[in-house]
């Protein structure tokens, strides 16, 4: 029993583990109203959830990050970081942080006129450990009910699950072709070797009960 519990504990905790991964790193689409960007001066050089070092503002502990101030549909309101990826983590490629403050500022807008823009960012929002989701890039749209659909994500978990049954697929398969027939031969060499320490057992056991016989005898005769 304790150990059912701890596989399944095991496989959950993976499972929590992917599931966080996936979530921070894809990408998801916010309908937004931009209301304005500013520059912050932010120590982030050792902190988690920030790019090692974004293009243009250096690679120290403390730099100056781009922000995006937007309104959601729901009155709301986001706040997002826009810094470069470069070539690391995730591996979204983004060298254009300053073109995308411009757009930013640019889409900004009032409650008598709104303009709603699609967000493309990816992480998450916590503002006791100061995390902000990235800006990737946006667009305008024509209002706050539009339906954004994740290609990108549906393509890449399509393929991720295909990926895993492939696997899995050449996995048994491998297993049926150079497991499966060692351990049988294993097994019946195992089988035979008890057959044959039994037979050697009933031999000696008769050998043993025909000595003790013959000598019972012997001391009966005399």
């Amino acid at each position: 029993m304790m150990w059912r519990y701890l596989k399944w504990g095991t496989l959950g905790t993976v499972a929590l583990i992917v599931f966080l991964f996936f979530n921070y790193t894809l990408p998801t689409h916010d309908v937004v109203r931009i209301v304005g960007t500013e520059v912050k001066r932010m120590d982030v050089g050792k902190a988690w959830f920030w790019i090692g070092q974004d293009s243009g503002t250096g690679n120290n502990q403390s730099r100056d990050v781009r922000f995006i101030n937007a309104i959601q549909a729901n009155g709301k309101t986001i706040v997002y970081r826009n810094e470069d990826t470069l070539w690391s983590w995730p591996p979204y490629f983004k060298f254009d942080g300053a073109d995308l403050s411009a757009e930013a500022e640019s889409a900004v807008s009032g409650e008598a006129a709104p303009v709603w823009v699609s967000v493309r960012n990816y992480g998450w929002r916590n503002s006791w450990f100061s995390i902000f989701p990235n800006a990737l890039s946006m667009k305008v749209v024509a209002g706050p009910d539009v339906t954004i659909i994740p290609y990108f994500n549906i393509v890449f978990l399509g393929l991720l699950v295909a990926l895993i049954l492939t696997v899995r697929r050449f996995f048994i398969n491998w297993r049926k072709r150079r497991v499966d027939p060692v351990v049988a031969a294993v097994g019946d060499k195992f089988e035979d070797g008890l057959e044959a320490v039994a037979e050697g057992a009933g031999d000696v056991g008769q050998a043993a009960s025909g000595f003790w016989a013959r000598l019972v005898g012997r001391l009966r005769r005399r």
